[in-house]
């Protein structure tokens, strides 16, 4: 019997999480400690299964495991992975590791805390590698209930009102989401949540079935994204989230609404997909234009940031809504990049944030002088977020742009705006913030120690070696990317 890689690495933070609740509450650094050892050991298991991961075998998952759950209606604990998820394995070991380090910074209810990081973390990572739509909503649910704790009680003075309503979207998408998987249970023969063998059988769901069933999912994906108008409760939720849970939220949980459409909504409904493709399409350029302009009127960071996410997830659309495998890749390699660099951006808002206890951009100055090591490292990501070449935000735009234009060159003209928005934002930002005349209320601040700086280098890493190379990251996603374009061309 093959070794259970993927369970093994979706329930590590289970038991570490069970460990810290056996832990006398007094226990601070101890919790600490335990909670950054056992994200660390979902990431090393990560790391393996991608070293033993061959990207060029398509049409198949890899690392199966595939048990009898609930014969009675035929749900089973179906877990397996390919070009499309394994990235996104990492990205969330990698992102969870690194921000239970800034979680340092949490004082009160530290036992809490940590319990329900390490349960996110677990729904997360079962999202990405469950194969069977009832065990793929179950981790799906199970993500938001510490999400909603995390905010409610550690976020900031309105989080109540945040955390509830990130649920009550969430929550909503999440019933309509299930009458969708319900449906296609029904539809299909034999009756199965199994989303292989629901591949196999697209071919027999009528065309006005699969557009209905399709907007079921779109509803419950495009809240996650957010797309818009969908997108009201994302600025809340990241203003109000302590920094760990706004670098989880951004780097990882909008990447469940695009994996989603990828995952389940184009191979299972392929005629749907196709149907909603110009729709999703436009309601890609208007994430980006859209996203773009609110960032620029923001006066506070992070939620400028938030913004700038809208607007980043519209290239993700767009390049999956054009279904060749340019914008595919393009749209997949936004997700990662996307996470990566607003990933940082958020533990960089956090390192200001624990110092100034503001966030008001008008509130700073000449930060240059004072900070040059956070200066530094901040305008670098900022860079890597407005698409500077050479860095990583700049390929998977280029992608998704070059992969859309044969099929929506007017929209991709339009698109090109919200990148010319995204620069004058971030430059804006960088002028008033770390440049000029130092205000002296910060003459004695700080700069980024030892433990910041490990939380956020690798991710710098990451951007230079993807915006350099980005070969690493199209290798593993591309045969896999190619195969979702052909069927989805087979399947027109």
């Amino acid at each position: 019997m093959a070794f259970p890689i993927l369970t093994v690495t979706v329930f590590t933070p289970v038991v570490g999480m069970i460990v810290i609740l056996l832990l006398p509450e007094r226990w601070v650094n101890g919790i600490r400690a335990i909670s950054v050892i056992f994200t660390a050991i979902a990431l090393a298991f990560s790391i393996w299964a991608l070293a033993q991961f061959d990207p060029n075998i398509t049409g198949a998952m890899q690392f199966e495991e595939f048990y009898r759950w609930i014969p009675s209606v035929d749900v089973f604990y179906h877990l397996g992975v390919d070009g499309l998820s394994m990235p996104l394995i990492i990205l969330t070991t990698l992102l969870s590791f690194l921000a239970a380090i800034a979680s340092f910074s949490i004082k009160e209810r530290v036992k809490e805390y940590f319990a329900l990081y390490l349960l996110l973390e677990a729904g997360m990572l079962g999202v990405f590698v469950a194969l069977d739509l009832f065990l793929f909503y179950v981790f799906w649910e199970v993500m938001l209930v510490p999400m909603y704790f995390l905010i409610g009680i550690w976020g900031g003075e309105k989080r109540e009102y945040a955390a509830i309503k990130f649920f009550l979207y969430t929550l909503l998408g999440s019933v309509i989401m299930l009458l969708g998987i319900l449906a296609l249970y029904f539809t299909s023969d034999p009756h199965t949540f199994d989303m292989v063998e629901l591949m196999r059988q697209q071919g027999t769901f009528l065309r006005t079935f699969q557009i209905v069933v399709f907007l079921a999912f779109y509803v419950g994906f495009a809240i996650k994204v957010p797309v818009f108008p969908f997108h009201t409760w994302l600025p809340d939720a990241h203003v109000e989230a302590p920094t760990a849970i706004s670098v989880l939220l951004a780097g990882v949980l909008l990447k469940m609404g695009g994996y989603g459409l990828l995952r389940v909504s184009y191979p299972i409904l392929a005629q749907g997909a196709h149907w909603f493709a110009w729709p999703l399409a436009i309601l890609g350029v208007i994430n980006i234009v859209y996203g773009s302009l609110v960032a620029m009127a923001q006066k506070d960071l992070k939620k400028l940031i938030a913004y700038s996410s809208v607007g980043h997830m519209g290239f993700v659309l767009l390049g999956a809504a054009a279904m060749t495998p340019t914008g595919l890749n393009g749209a997949m390699m936004q997700m990662i990049n996307h996470g990566v660099i607003t990933g940082a951006l958020f533990l960089l808002v956090g390192v200001l944030y624990d110092r100034a206890h503001t966030r008001e951009i008008a509130a700073f100055s000449g930060l240059a002088v004072r900070v040059p090591v956070y200066v530094g490292i901040m305008s670098f990501t900022m860079f890597a977020s407005l698409g500077l070449p050479g860095l990583s935000g700049f390929v998977s735009e280029f992608l998704a742009l070059v992969g859309s234009f044969p099929v929506f060159p007017v929209l991709v003209i339009i698109s090109g705006l919200g990148i010319v928005i995204t620069a004058a934002y971030f430059l804006w930002t960088i002028r008033r913030m770390f440049l000029g005349k130092l205000n002296e209320r910060w003459a004695t601040l700080p700069d980024m120690t030892f433990r910041e700086l490990v939380t956020v280098v690798p991710l710098m890493i990451l951007m230079v070696l993807i915006g350099v190379y980005p070969s690493i990251l199209i290798k593993l996603m591309n045969p896999a990317m190619t195969e979702l374009s052909r069927l989805m061309t087979a399947l027109k």
